[in-house]
């Protein structure tokens, strides 16, 4: 534990009392929200993004020992381990490099040098490296091959000897660990992917054009273009391949295994080395070397959704008001809910404006009593098929009206996959799907995350080849960021629905569903220790939990921010040294402000925690995201033949890739900012400039309309964000890893 404890913290540049106090809390029972929240003394403040690092990289690094373990077993049993290979395999820090070293000894299937053997040319082929040396000038192979002749065994001839003996050493050659390290670092560093569309599908037939005649550096290729590489690959369009430098690898492996001054045995040697390379080394290695890229590849996908993910989550809510949410519809019509300011469903119907005129009016009078009757202040449209034409007939349905709602598309991914799924179904069993779905788009708008935990998250369409990533690292992934995101915010206990409450820190299915029938049952909390009361509730769980838990106008203000239970009492001394009442927290944050915390410095409470305690104390219950806007898009414009070179519109970041963003400006199909257009200035990571759900200013640069391709910049027309202030040298060093393949070489070749 003290080795791997140093080895992490000279990997993530942290000091090693920080990961040893990181790893005990895990093992204590720790959630990664509290830990970072909560525990930031015993960990030097290390974020929730360095403690997955941290974890993730501890796990694998544990598997490798027992791996280890299982490798030195196992060559220990055949007798053949020793000191020098145990100090090898011991210094090994990736798998790969420690399963090169096991595969001589590795229990092996039937093959061509095994089938050589049992035909007993064992004997020839150490006879041939035995003649493999600068002392031996001449050599007669054939004489020595017939020595081996057996029509019992198979071996007919002496070139039937002489490859037999050729396959039990191309198949030493081709294990040794320094020539497949060679090979690796080559394939790695100077190999080139190259694709083909196959000639059956003619030009501009395909999605995958842009690789008819593609090559890519394996050490430089971008992370989608991989995923697309394989997607084409595995739907039969393309032909991928890796192309290397074969003259200079024969030529490496010849200068490193032929010594001999015997021209028969260099022949031999060189031809055997062909095969080595050809048949046993070539497609493994390069395999292994396309698996490693599609691994890195998913990692960076994963961490884009990731992000986006997190954008989405954390979009500002418009607030807990009257709202009536729209499912837009030609012939169907609008399927059309009225809500009230805690969410709940009030009236539900269906309009038809998009008909002959006698609807529209009927729809119009329809919508309009509903805005009167509940003092509506917001009008959610779910986006897709006829939502411009909605928002258009809502807002002349609004003109002239004294205090006018906001009305405001939203984009409405996922909302079919909720509207199907259980947790629908069993909050309203008697109702259609689309109504469902129009409930969920209202919902999504007064709270986006409270809405939007109920769904799976690769179904809420910020990702990228999601389907084609490592769909049990994805799951993860994205269950760790609905995490972050829902003890970031914090959770009404007394409003916050089963699926939402699963998320808080130390909370599981059961325990929501727990919490949630012992509210029913008792009726609201009203402070943060009857939870101990609810089944299930370890002491553990309750300690992971309190802190990311709310309760307005209950018995404690403090239950009503982020303050753990374990600090009230240092909360309080603070409140009553600066003379205020614990009812009036928030009301008076200028008599906190800059207050002396060293005299609440205890041992177990810090300056970071105080720090934390004190920005509560100053305000209280705080929803930590955005001030909510929307995106306004230009009247006239609803298709993509209504756009027009040059034009300026205002639109909304739907999705971030790696090659730029996607931006919805209202005519049913998104448009692509190229990571060159995103800003007047060199951008490498699309992310550090936008996010998902922020409203941006677009030019248009070119419409392909048959394609339903738009081009658009970003240029000159978004002011560039003031750039926060410089954080601490120290939090510099820790903050520069942040993922695994950010912190290692993928190949320790040595």
């Amino acid at each position: 534990m003290t080795d791997l404890v140093h080895m992490l913290a000279g990997e993530l540049s942290l000091e090693a009392a920080q990961v040893g106090n990181a790893l005990q809390l895990q093992e204590e029972g720790g959630t990664i929200p509290f830990i970072a929240r909560y525990r930031k003394e015993r960990t030097g403040e290390m974020t929730e993004t360095q403690l997955r690092a941290l974890f993730d990289r501890y796990r694998e690094l544990k598997d490798l020992q027992q791996r280890k373990v299982t490798v030195v077993r196992t060559i220990d049993g055949q007798g053949k381990l020793t000191g020098e290979l145990k100090a090898v395999i011991d210094a090994c820090l990736t798998r790969h490099e420690l399963e090169d070293l096991y595969l001589p000894f590795k229990p092996k299937k039937r093959t061509r040098a095994t089938v050589a053997k049992e035909k007993g040319l064992g004997g020839l082929a150490d006879l041939i490296r035995s003649l493999n040396s600068p002392d031996v000038t001449e050599a007669d192979l054939a004489g020595e091959a017939g020595k081996y002749l057996s029509e019992e065994k198979g071996v007919a001839t002496a070139q039937d000897a002489l490859s037999g003996a050729a396959h039990i050493l191309a198949e030493e050659v081709a294990q040794k660990a320094e020539h497949r390290a060679f090979l690796r670092d080559h394939i790695l560093n100077e190999g080139v992917f190259v694709s083909t569309i196959r000639e059956k599908f003619p030009p501009e037939s395909t999605k995958f054009e842009m690789y008819r005649d593609y090559r890519a550096p394996v050490k430089g290729i971008q992370p989608h273009n991989v995923l697309a590489l394989r997607r084409g690959e595995r739907s039969g369009v393309l032909q991928v391949s890796v192309a290397v430098n074969e003259e200079l690898i024969l030529s490496h492996l010849e200068s490193n295994e032929i010594f001999s001054g015997a021209e028969a045995v260099r022949e031999f040697y060189r031809t055997m080395l062909r095969d080595a390379y050809h048949r046993l080394m070539k497609d493994p290695l390069t395999n292994e070397i396309r698996a490693a890229k599609k691994e890195l590849a998913d990692r960076e996908s994963i961490r884009t959704f990731e992000a986006n993910l997190r954008d989405v989550l954390l979009a500002p809510p418009a607030g807990m008001k009257p709202t009536i949410g729209i499912d837009p519809g030609f012939r169907s019509g609008c399927k059309l809910v009225v809500l009230d300011s805690a969410g709940q469903l009030i009236e539900q119907t269906t309009i038809y404006p998009h008909g002959a005129q006698e609807k529209r009016e009927g729809a119009s009078a329809v919508l309009k009593d509903l805005l009167e009757k509940h003092c509506i202040e917001l009008v959610a449209i779910g986006n897709g098929t006829a939502s411009r034409e909605t928002e258009e007939f809502v807002g002349e349905v609004v003109t002239g009206m004294e205090m006018k709602p906001v009305k405001v598309l939203v984009n409405k991914s996922g909302a079919a996959v909720y509207s199907a799924g259980k947790a629908a179904k069993e909050e309203f069993p008697g109702l259609e799907g689309t109504v469902r779905a129009a409930i969920s788009i209202g919902r999504r708008l007064q709270d986006p995350l409270a809405e939007l935990v109920k769904i799976e998250p690769k179904s809420i369409g910020v990702g990228q080849y999601q389907h084609d990533v490592d769909q049990k690292l994805l799951r993860r992934r994205l269950g760790e960021t609905v995490q972050s995101c829902v003890n970031y915010v914090g959770v009404n206990l007394n409003t916050a629905t089963g699926q939402l409450l699963r998320y808080v820190a130390g909370f599981n299915g059961a325990i929501a569903a727990s919490i949630v029938a012992h509210r029913d049952k008792n009726g609201p909390f009203t402070n943060r220790d009857q939870l101990r009361d609810v089944p299930q509730m370890s002491p553990k769980t309750f300690e992971q939990a309190a802190g990311f838990l709310r309760i307005r106008d209950g018995d404690n203000p403090l239950d009503n921010t982020a303050v753990h239970p374990e600090s009230y009492e240092i909360a309080r001394r603070i409140l009553s040294d600066a003379g205020i009442d614990i009812r009036d927290i928030g009301k008076r944050p200028g008599l906190l402000k800059g207050l002396d915390l060293q005299p609440y410095v205890t041992g177990e409470v810090g300056e970071p925690t105080l720090r934390d305690i004190v920005h509560e104390l100053q305000r209280p219950g705080r929803d930590p995201r955005k001030e909510f806007k929307y995106a306004t898009f230009k009247e006239g414009v609803k298709e993509i033949k209504d756009l027009a070179a040059g034009m300026d519109l205002e639109g909304v970041i739907t999705n971030v890739t790696n090659f730029g963003a996607f931006v919805d400006i209202g005519v049913h199909h998104d448009g692509l900012v190229h990571v060159s257009q995103l800003a007047d200035r060199y951008v490498a990571d699309p992310k550090a400039v936008v996010r998902v759900g922020q409203v941006v200013k677009v030019r248009i640069l070119e419409i392909n309309e048959s394609l339903k391709r738009i081009s658009l910049t970003m240029k000159g027309l978004n002011p560039r964000p003031k750039k926060p202030k410089k954080k601490p040298l120290k939090q510099k060093k820790e903050e520069r890893s942040y993922t695994i393949e950010d912190l290692k070489s993928k190949f320790n070749t040595r």
